[in-house]
């Protein structure tokens, strides 16, 4: 078993001293209640940690440019997956779809003609992520991504801690001494995308780019890397961003 050392705080660590904050001054209903949601401290094993996997599909990489045309999310924790409460979003984008948007993603006009708008959802999406650890595959698109949008709905933020299976990838297999070795020996880096990630750990191929299905597999994801990685009462400090 190769163990991952806790790396040193990053900026805004004190994620809970963030929350109550945000749920003290939060103005729209729904935001007020998501941040109002016990969180799990930084100091919580975590196999005592409720997550949700999220995952969504946008129309391109840009937030400021593109939006999110679907969102997948399965709650879980450290022992079980809980598929009977696993919810799924066909959104409708602000502007037309790009027929290379379509070819990645496989979401077509006819599925966006009469989806909602995300506000329409928004209340529900906050509710089901309310009071558990959300974990993504890449946090540089569902972060923004989801901040952005709601920004442009409700006016307020929704940025909030997140474990990010890839970043706990590239502590392996980007950012330890072998990794550097490797790249001064001129090899290639190791993938850290979603399916490469899980054939190092034996998990099954899955479709990719749909937003259930890649929620599923990172959730199945970070239990591996939990249990290849880490120990059952590992803080969730050393593990969220």
């Amino acid at each position: 078993m190769v163990m991952i050392r806790p790396r040193k705080k990053i900026v805004q660590s004190d994620w809970n001293a963030y929350l109550k904050q945000r749920g003290q001054q939060a103005q729209d209903s729904a935001i007020q209640r998501f941040f109002q949601a016990s969180m799990p401290s930084g100091d919580t094993p975590i196999d005592q940690v409720p997550m949700v996997a999220l995952d969504m599909e946008t129309t391109g990489l840009d937030e400021r440019r593109h939006a999110i045309v679907s969102i997948g999310i399965v709650p879980f924790d450290m022992n079980r997956i809980q598929l009977a409460k696993r919810r799924y979003w066909v959104i409708k984008p602000p502007r037309p779809l790009a027929e290379e948007s379509i070819a990645f993603h496989h979401i077509t006009h006819s599925e966006i003609a009469h989806a909602p708008d995300l506000n329409e959802v928004l209340n529900d999406l906050l509710d089901a992520l309310a009071g558990r650890l959300v974990v993504v595959h890449f946090r540089h698109i569902e972060r923004p991504f989801l901040d952005a949008a709601v920004k442009a709905r409700r006016g307020e933020s929704v940025l909030f801690p997140m474990i990010d299976t890839m970043s706990l990838e590239a502590r392996l297999h980007r950012q330890s001494l072998w990794a550097r070795f490797r790249r001064w020996l001129g090899r290639p880096p190791v993938s850290i995308r979603l399916n490469a990630s899980r054939q190092r750990y034996g998990l099954p191929a899955y479709q990719g780019h749909h937003a259930l299905v890649d929620a599923l597999a990172t959730a199945e994801l970070l239990q591996a890397q939990i249990a290849h990685h880490y120990q059952p009462e590992t803080p969730l400090r050393d593990i969220w961003t």
